[in-house]
Order: C-alpha cells, then structure tokens, then sequence
C-alpha cells in the first residue's frame, strides 16, 4: 500500500499495486491499464481509480476483465520519478528471463517493483483470456497537448487510429528496456497516453476521457453506457491542430555526468527552425539542424531524454508501408549483396552499409524494422510485425471495416471539411 498525493487534485489516495480489477462473468477483452510507471506522474492512477469505482457505482456492465495497476509504487509514495534506475528503461529481454526464473538481483527499489509488477503481469497473461490490450498513461514536465506513442506495428496502428489525437510512432529505437517494447514482443497491442504537463488538472481530465474511450474501443464496455461523445470532444479539442502521425528524427541523450539545461519556454509539438537554439549541454549550444518540431523537452531533474525532434510521416507513406508489409518485401532482401538475415526466425536483419549504402533507417521503417546501430558501418533490424498476435484480435470491434471516425465527426457535427 502506498499513500500517493495529487497536486492537481490537492488530494491524496492510497493504492496496492492492483488499484482495482473488475471482472465479468461474460467473455471479452483484458484490458491492462498501468499508471505511474514513473513516480512523479500519479495523474493516471487518480484516473483509473475514479473511472473504475464509477463503473463499479452506477453497476456498468463490462466484458471480459479490466485491470488498473500502480507502477512504481515506492517513487509514486516520494513524489520521486525513480530511485536509482528509470523503471520504465529496465525491461530487457535478460532481465525479464532473470525475474521469471528468480535470479534477478535486487539493488534498488525500482529494481524490487519491476519484480512484482513483471510477475502480476504475467500471471494476468497466464490465466485471464485475450485479447490483451496494454496502456501506459503518462505525463510530462513541459506544457504539452496529449498524444500517444506507439510501437509502429500494423496491428497497434490500426487500434490507435481511433482516438481523436497525434500518434509518436518509433520511439521504441531510440531507448533502451521500455515496457511497452516488451509487451510488443509478446505480440499484443500496447501503447502509451501523454495526458498532458504532470500536475495540471487537465491531465487527469485527459486521462480519465481517454480511460473511457479506451474501454469502448476495445469492446470492453458498449458505448451507449458511458458518455461517449464528452469524452471524445475532450481529446478532439484538445489535439485537433496536431491530429496527424509524426516520426522521431532526433533524440538528444544526457549521459551520466553531462550538464544540460533547456532552452526555457518550449512546449510540445512546438515548431522549430534550422539554426535554432534548443538547450545547452556540456556549455556547449544545441543547435536544430533543420525545420522540424520540439517534443518531449526536458524540464525536470531526472531523465536522460534530453528532448525530441519529430517530422510529420506523409499518408501516403503510411499507406505504403502497410502494402509492403503485408506482401513482405523485405524476404527478398537477403538475395541482395550486404543484407543477411540474423536469425533463424528470419525476424532480423544484418546490413553492411559499406555495401549497401542506399539502405537507410526510413526505408526499414517502412517494412517495419526498428534498428540499431552496432557499429559505423552495420546496421540490425528487428522487424516488429512478426510476433503481432493478429488473429487474436480477428473479432475485435475495431477490425471490422468502417468508417469509425467519420461516424465520430458526424454526430459531434464537426464541419465535413476536417475529414
């Protein structure tokens, strides 16, 4: 148990690490909802406590299972974003086979939580029925509108399509061990919510408009139960300027003993222009070597995200990728000179860019690798469509084909001219 407080909310709630399970003795989804993975975010769990005890007050009808845990528990209780190690920055694949098989060294408090909360989630995953769903809600310390990021898969495209909001795709490639690049392995949908500035209360507003719609999305509750459309405009107007897909093009890293500061005044989605100033680090000037936009700035003590620069990805690009991916192009790439496949699940790629330099990072975005680089002249890429639990989603609400935002629109009479 741990005693949590809300400067939003001026308010503070007591919570385990599962806040609250409801249950159904009908089939349907398992939703899992984590909030405050770090613990100077607690505007998730205080919306995920008010959502569910409203659903459990006015006797809504759920299907399936809806689960609603504490991330860092201790860090939440000292207002702290961690102790030692970033919780959300430890989920590699050995640490994960480490705490499975009860070899995981505990050396830190985030270290004792990833425990717990590694074994809650697959005991959910052991004995609850799919499909799964996986939400991380989130703030941040700069001013920002919400958004979601997203591990580029078809499958968790399509499902986030849905929401009134921008989409991140590809941050997954520029960290190291994030949980929802775990969850992603094991082939479900997962995805982030950034609701908002950490302790404004319209993140809270944010979060719980998007808990709702969320549950109606996946087919957990029906829409005709809750107040859909508040819910919806909520997120509509707050992220109708920025509703589009954008990509990372940049990340700037604080490593240990680094000094950074930045630039005061950026908010997210903000504009930026070749040439300008964006922080400094070591006394030395960040410049922004082209037009782009500012996400994520960093205004806190704790992080090694310094900031992000993000590009607006173009439809048709979009478009393209899904067709190449669904025809696997990249099975014939191995017939060509400097590309070999890494694995014998045929999952990941060796490319020598010395001999095949016309192959950059964006074009294995496009069949869906994320990469990395292993040293100045090689490249790996893990592709991020083989382990998607398609069929598993077959009947899910969302697959179904139509057209789901021009139905929103029209009965929040938005003018035609938006979609």
């Amino acid at each position: 148990m741990a005693k949590i407080y809300s400067k939003a909310l001026k308010q503070s709630l007591e919570v385990k690490r599962i806040i609250k399970h409801l249950k159904s003795s009908q089939p349907g989804p398992t939703l899992i909802f984590i909030g405050g993975i770090h613990g100077n975010e607690p505007s998730g769990v205080f919306a995920l406590q008010k959502v569910l005890d409203e659903l459990q007050e006015k006797e809504i009808p759920i299907l399936g299972n809806v689960y609603a845990i504490s991330g860092n528990l201790w860090a939440l209780e000292h207002n702290k974003r961690y102790d030692k190690q970033d919780l959300n920055r430890l989920w590699s694949q050995e640490s994960i086979n480490n705490i499975l098989t009860g070899k995981q060294e505990i050396t830190n408090e985030d270290i004792s939580q990833q425990i717990d909360l590694c074994r809650i989630i697959h005991d959910i995953l052991q004995t609850e029925s799919g499909p799964f769903y996986f939400m991380d809600l989130h703030t941040t310390s700069s001013k920002t509108v919400p958004f979601l990021t997203v591990n580029d898969s078809l499958l968790n495209r399509k499902f986030t399509k849905q929401y009134p909001l921008p989409m991140i795709l590809g941050i997954e490639e520029y960290l190291e061990g994030p949980l929802l690049s775990y969850i992603n392995e094991l082939g479900y949908v997962a995805f982030g919510f950034e609701a908002g500035q950490h302790d404004d209360p319209a993140s809270i507003k944010n979060h719980i408009a998007f808990i709702y719609l969320t549950l109606v999305f996946a087919g957990s509750v029906k829409r005709a139960l809750v107040d859909y459309n508040h819910h919806y405009q909520i997120l509509f107007d707050n992220s109708l300027e920025y509703k589009h897909i954008y990509e990372i093009y940049w990340r700037h890293e604080i490593n240990n003993g680094d000094t950074f500061k930045m630039k005061p005044g950026f908010i997210n989605f903000q504009k930026i222009n070749k040439g300008q100033e964006l922080a400094r680090s070591n006394g030395k000037i960040i410049i922004s070597d082209r037009d782009g936009k500012i996400f994520m700035p960093l205004y806190q003590n704790l992080g090694d995200d310094g900031f992000f620069a993000i590009k607006r990805t173009p439809k048709f690009f979009l478009n393209l990728s899904a067709v190449l991916r669904k025809i696997r192009f990249d099975h014939i790439l191995p017939l060509l000179p400097g590309i070999k496949w890494s694995s014998s699940q045929k999952n990941s790629l060796n490319v020598n860019r010395k001999i095949a330099p016309f192959f950059t990072k964006q074009f294995f975005h496009l069949l869906g690798y994320r990469s990395k680089q292993i040293d100045s002249t090689h490249l790996r890429v893990r592709n991020r469509e083989i382990a998607s639990k398609t069929r598993a989603y077959r009947y899910a609400p969302w697959t179904k084909k139509r057209k789901t935002t021009i139905i929103h629109l029209t009965c929040l009479k938005i003018p035609s001219f938006f979609y």
